[in-house]
């Protein structure tokens, strides 16, 4: 019994052993699948490496894209506030040779411009200069703002200009770059009277009421001249200017004909030493000129006339303060040209006892180009005391 019982068992572990070990086919079958199922999962993970690598090639791009845009950006804005920033500048050596004083060399002028342009009808300029090369307690120059305002374009004829400007008055105030008047110093009558260069602070309204006809109106700081003083000395360049009485100033110019321009300020103050006299010293100041260029002939001619009050002004003789001049030029060629001026002027023509200065001046302008010249001249100038102080001249100039 128990060996059959041992048979039997002996026969079922035969007949699983024979039922479990596959054969060479199977066997094969099964390494040919498995081997499938490896190069399927080799396959899978090759593809998602690859994408891995496609995605930090992009992530890397992306991040590459945003800071190229960035810089562009930088670059744009840098552009943009380029175009629309202007810069400029003009200067002049002088050397003067006096009959009666000391020779001088003199880096008269260093002068740079700045301009931006905010939008389409709102804008800033301004100008800074040094003079005389140096300043500073021993220096004999200064360092000047002599415009800072802001333009605003209102109207396409029509614009408001606010913070320091140039008094629309003269020839030379507004335009006195050393390429555009003839002398190697600015003309002694608009130096002294006028007085240029001369500006003031506070708004002004501009703009053109015909074709040709153009307008200036505007109400800015006023001189502090000393009781029974000299105009130029009473310009205060806005530096921390005294403002109890303000001054008014009017300008209509024509320039409807090709060649010819022709103006007249008027301007008011009514208390020209800012409060300094004992009595009220009204200012008025007259002055029209005339401009006429047809073809290598030119004309200039000026006059400026000072009506102040006051018994200081009276007792000196300044209570009237006058001069004028007259200059014909000639274009010998384009860039050589020739020029005669005689001037008058007398800052205490109030006073009947005290003669004018005369000055005759003679000389050449040679423009290497229209914005660099060379000049010499020759200056008589007979002062108010009689003496004579005649000077040869020579400077060289550019503008930008």
């Amino acid at each position: 019994m128990v060996m059959r019982n041992v048979l039997g068992i002996a026969m079922v572990i035969v007949s699983i052993s024979a039922q479990a070990a596959p054969s060479t086919d199977e066997m094969w079958k099964i390494i040919q699948q498995q081997q499938a199922e490896i190069e399927a999962l080799k396959a899978q993970i090759n593809k998602t490496e690859t994408k891995l690598q496609q995605t930090e090639i992009k992530v890397a791009a992306t991040a590459d894209a945003v800071e190229e845009g960035a810089s562009m950006s930088s670059r744009l804005a840098a552009a943009s506030w380029a175009e629309k920033t202007t810069l400029g500048g003009y200067g002049e050596h002088h050397f003067n040779h006096f009959r009666d004083s000391d020779d001088k060399i003199d880096a008269h002028r260093f002068v740079i411009f700045m301009g931006h342009q905010f939008t389409d009808s709102v804008s800033f300029f301004s100008e800074l200069e040094v003079e005389h090369g140096f300043s500073g307690e021993d220096g004999p120059g200064e360092v000047e703002l002599e415009q800072a305002y802001i333009k605003w374009d209102y109207n396409p004829n029509h614009s408001a200009v606010a913070g320091q400007f140039l008094v629309p008055v003269g020839i030379l105030n507004e335009t006195h770059e050393p390429n555009t008047f003839y002398g190697t110093e600015r003309n002694v009558v608009e130096k002294n009277i006028v007085p240029s260069t001369w500006w003031e602070t506070g708004i002004m309204l501009q703009g053109e009421l015909a074709p040709g006809l153009m307008y200036n109106a505007a109400l800015h700081s006023g001189l502090a001249a000393d009781d029974g003083g000299a105009v130029r000395g009473g310009r205060q360049k806005s530096a921390k200017a005294i403002a109890e009485d303000l001054a008014y100033t009017a300008r209509l110019k024509y320039t409807g004909i090709a060649g010819l321009e022709l103006a007249a300020t008027y301007q008011y103050q009514t208390e020209i030493t800012q409060g300094a006299a004992v009595d009220n010293s009204s200012g008025s100041l007259w002055e029209a000129h005339a401009v006429f260029n047809r073809g290598p002939f030119a004309m200039r001619a000026l006059y400026a006339s000072w009506d102040i009050d006051g018994d200081g002004f009276s007792a000196s003789g300044r209570d009237t303060q006058e001069g004028w001049y007259l200059e014909p030029s000639y274009k010998v060629t384009p860039q050589l040209g020739l020029f005669v001026r005689y001037s008058e002027f007398n800052n205490s023509a109030g006073d009947s006892r005290v003669d004018d200065s005369e000055i005759w001046d003679y000389g050449a302008n040679y423009w290497l180009s229209e914005r660099v010249v060379l000049k010499a001249d020759y200056s008589n100038n007979k002062d108010i005391e009689g003496d004579d102080n005649d000077s040869f001249n020579l400077g060289v100039g550019w503008s930008f």
